[in-house]
């Protein structure tokens, strides 16, 4: 099996995982998430494989609906964070004077220290589920508009681009036949990318106050309960749910840097 076959596996597991982890919530419905107070504390067990928590709810179940719910949190804030990233990097094509004011705010966001902007984001927007996704969304965009920008200004300078320009094309008609198609590759790459980041910094602000409601079964509400209770013993209530986002977050980790070996064109060669 050579590089390119192997990187194709390893996008087709991750997607398989993903997908199921997505998927599973549905087909178990509120199946473990009920209280069950005859059931509180179990270990792990044959009935219940990560055990249940203080109200005798499923830990395997409450941290698949987590990892659901994470999915569609962190979908909606690397997609917003791509496109603010997008049109970061399309204004710094504008001109010399534009390009200078998107440096500006993008070291500014990127001198900021990470996690007190995500919290003072969250707290600005006034906590829950929104408020997550709009600061996790704007601290993230910096980084993927650097490489978009230096790669926008890569492709202005090259010699079809120059051509066309010389024939007479408008800006719009080469940003869209020749800019955006070499920019999609890496958008989608950087929004695959920045999925874990999103799910990890959810999940951090969650166990922190300043993300979703406790009601919700976040892995972050999930973690922060389990504090309480470890040293009762009770290590299953935040092993299990920390192991599963972890998984999560590999998955999409190797998502993408198979996707990246496979579009790129010395990857393409192996």
């Amino acid at each position: 099996m050579n590089g390119r076959q192997s990187a194709a596996f390893a996008a087709g597991l991750a997607l398989f995982l993903i997908a199921a982890t997505a998927l599973l919530p549905f087909v178990l419905g509120d199946l473990g998430l009920r209280a069950d107070f005859s059931a509180r504390n179990l270990a792990p067990a044959a009935a219940h494989p990560f055990g249940t928590d203080q109200m005798g709810r499923d830990i395997l179940a409450r941290s698949l609906h987590g990892l659901a719910l994470s999915l569609q949190i962190g979908l909606l804030a690397a997609g917003i964070s791509v496109a603010l990233s997008a049109l970061m990097a399309m204004a710094s094509g504008l001109g010399r004077r534009a390009d200078q004011i998107a440096a500006f705010v993008t070291d500014g966001f990127l001198a900021m220290p990470h996690l007190m902007l995500l919290i003072l984001l969250a707290f600005a927007f006034g906590g829950g589920t929104t408020a997550v996704i709009l600061a996790v969304a704007i601290s993230h965009w910096p980084r993927l508009a650097r490489i978009l920008r230096a790669e926008l200004l890569q492709i202005r300078a090259a010699p079809y681009v120059e051509t066309a320009r010389a024939l007479g094309r408008t800006r719009l008609h080469i940003t869209r036949a020749h800019i955006l198609p070499h920019l999609l590759p890496q958008m989608l790459v950087g929004f695959l990318l920045m999925f874990p980041h999103a799910i990890l910094h959810e999940a951090a602000l969650t166990f922190l106050g300043f993300g979703l409601e406790p009601s919700r079964p976040a892995i972050g509400v999930m973690l922060s309960e389990a504090m309480r209770h470890i040293s009762a013993g009770r290590w299953w209530l935040a092993l299990f749910p920390g192991l599963m986002l972890l998984g999560l977050v590999l998955s999409f980790e190797m998502l993408g840097t198979a996707l990246r070996r496979l579009l790129s064109p010395r990857g393409a060669q192996c």
